[in-house]
Formats: structure tokens, C-alpha cells, sequence
């Protein structure tokens, strides 16, 4: 599938059967690898010149919007398909793939009444796509809320044992709790086992001799317990901070850890729930915005062809997409320019080939007829 295009529409001299058949014939010969398809864009009401002129400051502006309402989407699809674990999906419109929607282009008269003002279909289109971007961040900022509270429990733990949560480390019976003896975790540096073990009976009095075991062990540190009056708890704290060892609070709650277990369950639940709904929601949405998008160039091209070649009935026009390859791009712009009115041609020219449209506004992409590219990846 390609993921660039050019809509082109070019001024037609006598018919637009014969201008088809001839950029057909050129293309074939010159850039026969360059797909060429009709864009067929209806009669629209083209209203007054000043309308046509005061909307045509406003497409640039929102066709800019929209594609990047729609880029927007489909990265959103791509980063859920790909934390998913998914296979990465065509992307559709009513179940046709994006680029065939592009090359076989059929106009919605239900949707957008071909009577209906040009400015009155452009604003709704900018409308409906500014509500979709709007569902977009609402949706993924609580998809992200639940994956950022599952992160954090996540960091928790499986952090170094200076921070992460202890529970699920201890057991009932590592912990003594009576009316006077008290169990402390130490949490002590891996290479400072043997002076804990050694020190840890003299830091303060009535500590139990032998009362230290080690639960766990990771990269940096060691979690002990030791067991000692909980008068003197306050005392053992301070003297083990100043040799390096941390005591960290902690209290064992079975009926806490089985809460925290049923929350990890619900938020692991929530985030499958929500991912899964907002792929959903990004597929059937992406279809949407890319389909009104491709309206909004139909309008484009015509409101453009209609300013650069004049107001019917006499002047018409014949819109066309192509995908030529980055190599074949020269030679395609030149087949294009030759099937022009030559007259006007010198004048769209750039200022490196002596035209007069050069120094308006710097656009070195100027051509005798209508062009602009779409990318829809």
C-alpha cells in the first residue's frame, strides 16, 4: 500500500474523456509504475467568488488540523497494537482499506448534500473531526490513569527493597508482635551482610540474640528481621541508620494484602477492559475522520480548481490521484505540466526557472494546475 499521494485536478481544454485518456497514455509510457486513478468530485454549489476566496484561506488551516487528528488516531492504534501484542490491522473505512477508499473515492450525497454551501460542509466536517479528537484525549487519558496506577504498583514491586512494598515478601510467622517484642525489616546494603549479622545484637539493648533471618535478596540489598523489645524500637532505628542499614516501617495486615491483591486484580481488569475498548473505538473512529478527510479534499480540489480556472459553466476541470515513486516525481510533475494550458505554465513557473509566481509567498511547489499531497501513513 502506498502511503503517498498526490490529488491533482488539470484544466480541461476541450473534454475530460480525452484529457483522461491522454494523461493515461503519457503516464504509461513515461511512469508506468506511477498508479492513476479518477478522484470524482460532484457538481458542488460554488456559491460567490468572495466565498470561494474567504474559504479557500481556511482549507490549508483545517485540512492540517484534520490530517493530524487522523495521524493522531492511527499512532494511537499502532502503540495499542503493538502493547497488545497484536498483529497490526488494515486500517478501514466501512471495512474498505484507507488507500482503495483514496483511489476509488465515491462522494456521500447522505452526509454532505451537494447543495448544502461548500463553507456550511467544511465547517461540519471540522466539527465532527474536533469532537472525535476531543472523545480521543478523554478516552485516553482514563486508559492511561489505570495503566499509570498499575505502573506505579508494578515499580513497587519490583524495585530495589529500599522502596518497593514488602508485603508480599513477608510471612505470618517471620513477624513476632506481643505485648512487648516487636519484628523490624532492615533493609541492608549486599555487601554489608556480615557486619549486620555481626553488629546487629549490640546496636541497642534487648535485642534477641539470633533473632535476624533473611527473607530476600536482590541486586543491592538484603531484607532482614530482628526481633526486639518495642521500647527500645526508636534506639535500634537510629543506631542502624548510622552504620547503613534502613529500617523500614512496616506493619503486616493480611486482610491489607488481600485488599492490595484485589486491587492489582481489578486495575489489571480495568486497563484489558479499557484497551480493548479504546482499539475498538480508534478503529471505528479512524474510519470516520479518514472518510471525512477525504471529503474535505474533494471540496479543496474544487474550491481551488474553481479559483485557479475560472467559475463555471465554462471552465471545468479534471481531479486525478496519483503515487508516483520519489525517483519518477520529476518526470510525473513535467507529464503533468505538458498537458497544461503552455501559456499559463511559464507563469506558475519557480523563480529558479524564470517564473512570475516565484516571489508570491515563496512557494517553490507552485505548478500551472491543481496539486497537493496526502499521506496517509
Amino acid at each position: 500500500m502506498a502511503s503517498r499521494y498526490w490529488v491533482v485536478s488539470l484544466p480541461v481544454q476541450s473534454s475530460a474523456s480525452t484529457l483522461w485518456n491522454n494523461l493515461q497514455d503519457q503516464i504509461s509510457k513515461h511512469s508506468f509504475d506511477t498508479p492513476l486513478y479518477r478522484f470524482n468530485i460532484p457538481n458542488l454549489r460554488v456559491g460567490t467568488l468572495d466565498s470561494l476566496l474567504a474559504l479557500s484561506d481556511d482549507l490549508l488551516k483545517s485540512n492540517t488540523f484534520i490530517e493530524g487528528v487522523s495521524h493522531k488516531i492511527r499512532r494511537q492504534i499502532e502503540e495499542l497494537e503493538r502493547v497488545s501484542g497484536l498483529e497490526t490491522n488494515a486500517l478501514t473505512v466501512d471495512g474498505v482499506p484507507v488507500d482503495s477508499y483514496l483511489t476509488r473515492f465515491v462522494w456521500d450525497e447522505a452526509k454532505y448534500p451537494t447543495m448544502s454551501p461548500l463553507r456550511e460542509i467544511v465547517d461540519g466536517i471540522h466539527t465532527q473531526v474536533a469532537k472525535i479528537e476531543d472523545d480521543l484525549k478523554v478516552r485516553v487519558a482514563e486508559y492511561n490513569n489505570v495503566r499509570g496506577q498499575l505502573n506505579a504498583i508494578n515499580r513497587k514491586q519490583s524495585g530495589s527493597l529500599a522502596v518497593r512494598d514488602l508485603s508480599n515478601l513477608v510471612k505470618p510467622e517471620d513477624i513476632i508482635t506481643s505485648e512487648h517484642l516487636v519484628t523490624l525489616l532492615a533493609v541492608v546494603p549486599k555487601y554489608s551482610q556480615k557486619d549486620w549479622l555481626s553488629s546487629y545484637e549490640t546496636l541497642t539493648t534487648y535485642v534477641v540474640p539470633r533473632s535476624s533471618k533473611k527473607l530476600y535478596e536482590d541486586n543491592e540489598y538484603a531484607l532482614y528481621t530482628v526481633t526486639l523489645f518495642g521500647r527500645v524500637a526508636d534506639n535500634f532505628r537510629t543506631s542502624a541508620r548510622e552504620r547503613g542499614f534502613q529500617v523500614r516501617d512496616f506493619e503486616y495486615s493480611p486482610e491489607a494484602q488481600e485488599s492490595r491483591k484485589q486491587e492489582l486484580e481489578k486495575l489489571v481488569q480495568d486497563q484489558y477492559m479499557l484497551r480493548s475498548s479504546l482499539l475498538q473505538w480508534c478503529y471505528a473512529s479512524y474510519g470516520e475522520v479518514f472518510s471525512s478527510w477525504m471529503h474535505f479534499c474533494a471540496v479543496r480540489v474544487f474550491a481551488e480548481s474553481i479559483l485557479r480556472y475560472g467559475l463555471p459553466p465554462s471552465p471545468s476541470f479534471l481531479a486525478c490521484v496519483l503515487s508516483p515513486s520519489v525517483k519518477g516525481e520529476k518526470k510525473v510533475r513535467s507529464i503533468l505540466e505538458g498537458l497544461c494550458d503552455s501559456a499559463n505554465s511559464t507563469y506558475w513557473k519557480t523563480e529558479d526557472e524564470g517564473g512570475a509566481m516565484a516571489g508570491l509567498g515563496g512557494d517553490t511547489d507552485a505548478h500551472p494546475y491543481v496539486s497537493f499531497t496526502i499521506n496517509i501513513a
